[in-house]
């Protein structure tokens, strides 16, 4: 996705954040960890040739919890990142895990301060445009779910496509979906003026 998009005038920052098999780090470093990213960028777009006011944040399962709460979640800052806004100008989430609540995935890993830390618990009139893409099948996150995240988003007035794949399953959009996904994205980018002209490609008719 990142090579694509960098062939399409972006500027691509694959970032990476501690995880608890490698790091052992507990969910709110995760989330400390892609804030820092998204301020590093932001301070230094300058010398990477990126404007600071289009910037997205985009991830799949775990990653597109973090990318999703860059955007929302207002705690869990390192207290030595530059004193920059980490909210991104548009979402991009693949089957993200943005419901930690009660019913949700993994509240019981953040049970002590789920309500500062789930995403779609902490939506507010700047939560900026999102897509997000889900298969019907996914084991993790129940459609119920993504249909309760978009009517939220739109309840507040804000744009919220939702892209759902029948028979699909977690991880689905690095597969058998791979390339509608893309262009699905690359759609959306565009109509939010983060990128130009038409997608390179066509995805196969099925």
């Amino acid at each position: 996705q990142s090579a694509y998009l960098a062939s399409r005038g972006m500027v691509a920052v694959c970032a990476e954040y501690r995880t608890k098999n490698g790091h052992q780090a507990t969910p709110d470093k995760c989330v400390e960890d892609g804030k820092s990213a998204m301020r590093w960028v932001r301070h230094f777009a300058s010398d990477l040739g990126i404007d600071p006011h289009r910037i997205a944040a985009s991830g799949g399962s775990a990653g597109g919890h973090v990318a999703a709460a860059t955007a929302t979640v207002k705690g869990f800052n390192n207290e030595l990142d530059p004193k920059v806004d980490c909210t991104p100008r548009a979402l991009v989430l693949f089957n993200p895990v943005y419901d930690n609540g009660p019913d949700g995935y993994g509240h019981d890993r953040v049970k002590d301060y789920w309500e500062s830390f789930s995403p779609m618990h902490n939506l507010d009139e700047k939560t900026p445009p999102t897509i997000v893409f889900l298969g019907s099948q996914d084991r993790l996150i129940p459609v119920e779910t993504a249909e309760t995240f978009q009517s939220q988003m739109r309840a507040l007035g804000l744009r919220s496509d939702l892209h759902l794949y029948e028979g699909q399953g977690h991880g689905f959009f690095n597969k058998n979906k791979y390339e509608e996904t893309l262009y699905q994205t690359d759609l959306f980018l565009t109509s939010l003026g983060l990128l130009t002209g038409e997608p390179t490609f066509q995805p196969e008719a099925e």
